[in-house]
């Protein structure tokens, strides 16, 4: 918890309440159901709620935006984000439903009243979004092509609608290989912690921006 403090001291009682709650509902179910890694469970705070709120340092969601984090796992990014934006809307999918279980058991714990969560295949999905999130899901390129119908374009925010992609290493042959436009965000120039040095952010506009 000292993390997110420390980088979000601007937080009301509410949201800190929430965050705090977070530990203690992740390992109530990770007990139960093997979400996170049991060596990682213990860097829950750093390696996943901060990791997650990054993107918030490269967009601040505007009321009535539409998210869906998809393959949500355990609810990361989301889940850390709808905190932070109660007035954007949030959608969890997965195909595994005893994760979708726990991710809608957070929720209703946590009394979140802007996320939603289902089991469904991303492909099966029919809605329109303004951002899709994602973690380590598949490559970028076959993200992409499951995605791109589901992006509304109409724009409202101070992005571009399109994908937040929270990766790993060297990915410049996966960027390259895509038709839009994408800019790289280093969430090492955001957080100091030696663990997000190697971490990114990739932002891929889906809206009139091919190359």
């Amino acid at each position: 918890m000292y993390h997110i403090i420390k980088y979000f001291p601007e937080l009301t009682s509410a949201q800190k309440s929430r965050f705090e709650n977070l530990g203690e509902l992740y390992n109530y179910w990770n007990q139960r159901i093997n979400l996170i890694s049991r060596k990682d469970i213990k860097s829950l705070y750093l390696h996943h709620i901060l990791h997650s709120l990054s993107i918030a340092r490269v967009i601040q969601f505007r009321p009535r935006t539409k998210i869906i984090d998809i393959g949500t796992g355990g609810g990361f990014p989301g889940i850390p984000l709808s905190i932070l934006f109660p007035e954007a809307q949030f959608y969890f999918i997965d195909s595994i439903g005893k994760k979708i279980k726990v991710v809608d058991a957070i929720i209703t714990a946590l009394g979140l009243q802007n996320c939603h969560a289902k089991k469904i295949r991303a492909e099966d999905i029919n809605d329109q979004y303004d951002f899709v999130l994602g973690r380590a899901v598949t490559s970028l390129s076959q993200f992409v092509k499951i995605i791109s119908d589901k992006v509304s374009n109409k724009c409202f925010n101070s992005l571009n609608n399109g994908v937040l992609y929270l990766k790993g290493g060297n990915i410049t042959e996966e960027i390259e290989s895509l038709p839009y436009k994408t800019e790289i965000f280093n969430i090492s120039d955001f957080f100091k912690e030696p663990f997000f040095e190697t971490k990114i952010i990739v932002y891929i506009n889906l809206i009139n921006n091919l190359k």
